[in-house]
């Protein structure tokens, strides 16, 4: 004989069957699941197998099933892609064909040439100058009014383009602070580094002695790059000392070593890289920054 039928249990309070499952003394009732739950599933599942029929779903070996719809996402990207580069090609058409001043004067281009400009500012330009064109120590500054070689828009074009003391380029700006420590005594250099602290009140305890000893060394050595006023000469991307603005610092000390052994950075040459294009567009980013003349 088979095994006796057990009876199922029914619960005493909702009077639903349970399914015979217990734990601690607590069953669980047998109710069937929502109808709409049970719609929505089945919906769900007839989804999904037609959209593994309509669209790409099931990879393969080096590619995936292309569905009956045939959509490609990347397709789809580059169709966007082409469409956002003529929208813009009549404004980069504008900007290979005139000069910064020229984009300067027309609003729309500069809102355009700038806004590419910055995007290739975060991408070239942010290592050495920050993402906010701040500078660094040995690096310019390029939102104050402050230029070695200029702050015109053709003349940051030009050293975008040919870099500073760039090699490879043989239109870059090239200029080079001699040594003075095989040309002046120590005690010189110091008198001196006194003199040009005090246009920036970092003297210190210096005495009037070697400041004006270090005046007239400064004009013997120094003034024929940087001036006679100490104001600098772009000709020569020779700074000018008598502002606040200091690329390898103002106290005695950092200025005697600047004295004795200068150092001299390098800008790459931006022109054969990026193309002209790009170089006046950063041009015009930089400029617009505000330090721009």
């Amino acid at each position: 004989m088979g095994e006796k039928h057990r009876e199922k249990h029914v619960d005493e309070f909702t009077g639903v069957e349970t399914t015979g499952h217990e734990w601690d003394g607590i069953r669980e009732l047998d109710n069937p699941m929502p109808r709409w739950w049970l719609i929505t599933w089945y919906v769900t599942i007839a989804w999904a197998i037609a959209y593994m029929i309509a669209y790409p779903a099931w990879p393969l070996v080096t590619t995936a099933t292309t569905g009956l719809l045939g959509y490609s996402s990347r397709a789809e990207i580059r169709a966007e892609l082409d469409a956002a580069e003529l929208a813009r090609a009549d404004y980069v058409a504008a900007v290979a064909s005139r000069s910064v001043e020229e984009i300067l004067a027309d609003g729309r281009l500069r809102n355009f040439a700038a806004a590419a400009g910055a995007a290739a500012f975060r991408v070239n330009c942010v290592q050495c100058h920050g993402s906010g064109a701040q500078g660094s120590p040995g690096y310019p500054n390029l939102n104050d009014d402050d230029w070695l070689w200029g702050g015109a828009p053709e003349d940051i074009r030009a050293s975008i383009a040919h870099g500073v003391r760039f090699s490879d380029d043989p239109d870059t700006r090239y200029s080079e602070m001699p040594a003075f420590a095989g040309v002046l005594e120590p005690k010189e250099i110091a008198q001196v580094s006194s003199f040009v602290a005090t246009f920036a009140g970092t003297e210190g305890n210096a005495s009037s002695e070697d400041i004006a000893a270090g005046r007239e060394i400064f004009a013997q050595n120094c003034a024929s790059c940087h001036g006679e006023d100490a104001t600098g000469d772009r000709d020569f991307g020779a700074p000018d000392l008598t502002d606040a603005i200091w690329i390898y610092g103002s106290t005695p000390a950092e200025i005697a070593a600047q004295v004795r052994t200068p150092k001299h950075g390098v800008m790459p040459a931006w022109g054969a890289r990026l193309g002209d294009t790009a170089v006046k567009e950063l041009a015009v980013f930089v400029h617009s920054l505000g330090g721009g003349e």
